[in-house]
């Protein structure tokens, strides 16, 4: 049997406010304690640095991007340093003039920043207005090795597709990361509410079973209200790893902000795909009809 391969990682689950120096600070000291607590790999909620703007269709809010790196990840570059830990953040990226990613970023301890993943899937909803804001993602489905672990990043809406975790985890991924923002809108709660939360932690399970590898998905909580109507969005914290045989290792609350921290064992990933060969028995010349949008018959 293999000797324990073991990473401590860390989930900041957070309430934001309207000031982005606010927000960053109280991201920076809830990474400071999961660091403190033992953590070699922590990640944030989906663009931390500012309440989800995306509620509404504004230019004023393409003046919360910045360039990766850039000042926010040279201040989480100090505490990596000084931790020797993993860092993933979601940022809202501004590339070029006009050019905007949801993007997330990886420092890796003293190495500092390491790369980046761009979102690829990008909603369009009430409320959920990213189309307006974000290009996709052009960086492809991507692994980034640390010390600690290989992680794999996606962001939010990417959680819903098989394929991204596949892709992702096929890149050699122990645990994906999925910094998210995802939430109820109030006047659907009652009729609807119990039942989205459910398929978001099925979707998450099934990732992490069909892959034979850890899912760790971070969420923001409280509610935040929608500058162009009386509504909102009450996010539903519910922050939550899960393991290689689809079990939940833990939880946050979900209308509390919390730290968590957890110890994983990476060899929980082999005796998985023993049990389970997917991967070994993946019809690999029967797939290319993915790549359609639609098969017609």
């Amino acid at each position: 049997m293999a000797e324990p391969r073991e990473v401590r990682v860390g989930l900041v689950q957070m309430r934001m406010g309207e000031d982005p120096a606010e927000n960053t600070r109280k991201a920076l000291a809830g990474a400071r304690e999961a660091a403190e607590r033992g953590a070699q790999v922590i990640c944030l909620p989906e663009l931390f640095r500012s309440r989800y703007f995306c509620q509404t269709e504004d230019a004023v809010h393409f003046a919360l991007a910045e360039e990766i790196p850039g000042p926010t990840t040279q201040a989480f570059e100090a505490l990596a340093a000084e931790f020797d830990a993993a860092l993933v953040i979601s940022l809202f990226e501004r590339r070029a003039p006009g050019l905007y990613h949801n993007t997330a970023a990886i420092i890796d301890g003293k190495r500092g920043f390491v790369g980046k993943y761009r979102k690829m899937h990008i909603p369009d909803d009430p409320r959920f207005y990213e189309k307006y804001y974000f290009t996709p993602g052009d960086l492809g489905f991507r692994s980034f090795r640390t010390p600690a672990a290989q992680l794999g990043v996606l962001v939010c809406w990417d959680q819903w597709y098989p394929e991204a975790a596949r892709l992702t985890a096929l890149h050699g991924a122990e645990v994906l990361f999925y910094p998210t923002a995802i939430g109820w809108q109030p006047e659907e709660k009652a009729q609807v509410g119990a039942q989205q939360q459910q398929a978001w932690e099925i979707m998450q399970r099934a990732h992490a079973i069909a892959n034979g590898c850890f899912v760790v998905a971070i969420n923001r909580t409280g509610f935040e209200p929608d500058p162009a109507s009386d509504g909102g969005i009450e996010f539903w914290g519910h922050s939550f790893i899960v393991a290689p045989d689809g079990s939940l290792v833990c939880m946050a609350p979900d209308d509390e902000e919390a730290v968590l921290v957890e110890t994983l064992d990476l060899t929980a990933m082999e005796r998985s795909r023993h049990g389970w060969p997917f991967l070994r028995d993946r019809r690999i010349d029967a797939y290319a009809p993915l790549t359609q949008r639609f098969i017609d018959e």
